[in-house]
Parts: structure tokens; C-alpha cells; sequence
């Protein structure tokens, strides 16, 4: 069973990227589900995070407002629509599922994961 993230790239500041997340095996995308981000030398960054009926979003501080996590669970897919995108987003994001959502910020009590896509933007 894979989580499998895509939509990465290389854009200026101020473009937008649309991010996916598919699974193959069991259909997890009804699940809880994160975006986490990884930049170089630095830890992992909680980023957003969709409850599965997709009625609760939350974000990290750092992407609030620029950022839109959705899915189409008929599609089992989720979504990390980033606009405005500026130099300091440049990372290796994720995609992950959570089964207990009390700790959706904190990545090791994520229980699956995706392979990640980079995302660079250039100022």
C-alpha cells in the first residue's frame, strides 16, 4: 500500500502549484489526511491537515491563507492548493494519514506515508 504525492515543480514567487495525493492498495484517501514539508538540513513542517469527510482544515502558521487543503473522496484524492508561492516554500512536501487525529500536527503519529515531491520556488 503506497501514498504517492505529485504536482511538484519548479516556479517564481508569486506562481501556484496544485499538489495531489493518490493511494494505490487499500483506499486510504477517505482517511485522515496531512501535508507535511521537509526543506534541507531543516525537520519536518507540519503544513495542513483534512479530516475525512474534508469539513475540518487546519494549516500551518506559515501557509495560512495562501494554502487550501481539499479532497474528492470519490476520486481518493486529496489536494494542497498552494498560491502565492514564495522562496522560503521550497521544500520536499508529503502526503501522509493519520488514524488518530488528536495529533495531526505531529508527524511521527503519522501512520502512512507518501514518497514526496519537491517543490522549488526561485525569487
Amino acid at each position: 500500500v503506497q501514498l504517492q504525492a505529485c504536482g511538484g515543480g519548479l516556479v517564481q514567487a508569486g506562481d501556484c502549484l496544485r499538489l495531489s495525493c493518490a493511494s494505490s492498495g487499500r483506499s486510504f484517501l477517505s482517511d485522515p489526511t496531512g501535508w507535511f514539508r521537509q526543506a534541507s538540513g531543516k525537520e519536518r513542517e507540519f503544513v495542513s491537515y483534512i479530516s475525512r469527510s474534508g469539513l475540518v482544515t487546519q494549516y500551518g502558521d506559515s501557509v495560512k491563507g495562501r494554502f487550501t487543503i481539499s479532497r474528492d473522496n470519490a476520486k481518493n484524492a486529496v489536494y494542497l492548493q498552494m498560491n502565492s508561492l514564495k522562496p522560503e516554500d521550497t521544500a520536499v512536501y508529503y502526503c501522509a494519514v493519520i488514524l488518530n487525529t488528536i495529533y495531526y500536527r505531529e508527524y511521527e503519529k503519522y501512520d502512512y506515508w507518501g514518497q514526496g515531491t519537491q517543490v522549488t520556488v526561485s525569487s
